[in-house]
């Protein structure tokens, strides 16, 4: 099934990916061509494809809102990988597995922004459920400035399952909770294969998938406020793990 790529990020990223079929790049009247979209137009030469002009209303109708950026490729649908692929990958990797499962994320902004952080720490893969949370969209893509067009994601029927799954392969499973009883992510040894878990927003994780997690980890809070958005708390959580497999 084929979608509509909005936005310039999105768009490059997918072509230099090379993962989906391009079928039609389109591009806003009047937009100039320079800086990132003369770099999409080259991107585009080498592949042999002769992107088309379009009026802006155009671009609004297929785009699922209005923040196209002047440009849409029309795409075949996002590439998952097996999980299989995800642990091979991992095991090629000359430093320990390290993994992103998310655990019913509902907000598209919220997965693209995990997403994002999740490249820029070289996560290996990322793993989501199939049913009740955010697969990844157009506008997914888009908010994870497409960085979902790199990274290799997993869809699971069920997350406590594979937990046990990644046990059995070695790799320790970390939930991030804000739990009393749970350990300080600072002052945790995360420099070991790891697959760090994330709840859903409000909800946090479920029953089940915590109570299969080797540890929880939680980040103290200073100010008056309880929690903090499951985006930001999973930032912090990957680069300290990234600080601990690479420390400066």
């Amino acid at each position: 099934m084929a979608e509509y790529l909005s936005g310039r990020n999105a768009v490059r990223e997918a072509l230099l990916a090379d993962r989906r079929r391009i079928q039609r790049v389109l591009l806003a009247e009047g937009v100039a061509e320079q800086g990132i979209i003369a770099e999409i137009l080259d991107l585009c030469r080498k592949r042999d494809l002769a992107p088309t002009r379009a009026p802006r209303p155009e671009l609004e109708r297929l785009s699922d809102d209005r923040t196209h950026q002047g440009i849409i490729a029309q795409v075949s649908s996002y590439p998952y990988v097996e999980l299989d692929a995800i642990l091979r990958a991992a095991q090629a990797a000359t430093e320990p597995a390290f993994l992103l499962v998310l655990d019913s994320l509902q907000d598209p902004q919220n997965v693209g922004a995990l997403l994002r952080t999740a490249d820029a720490v070289g996560v290996h893969g990322v793993i989501i459920p199939t049913r009740r949370a955010a697969q990844i969209t157009p506008a997914v893509s888009r908010a994870s400035a497409g960085a979902a067009e790199h990274l290799p994601v997993a869809r699971v029927t069920n997350i406590a399952r594979v937990i046990d799954m990644l046990q059995r392969e070695g790799i320790w499973v970390a939930g991030l909770e804000g739990r009393p009883d749970a350990q300080d992510y600072r002052q945790a040894n995360l420099d070991l294969p790891l697959a760090l878990v994330l709840g859903s927003e409000g909800q946090g994780l479920r029953r089940l998938v915590a109570e299969r997690c080797d540890f929880l980890l939680r980040i103290p809070m200073r100010g008056r406020v309880s929690s903090l958005n499951v985006s930001v708390a999973g930032a912090l959580a990957l680069y300290w793990a990234w600080h601990a497999r690479e420390p400066i």
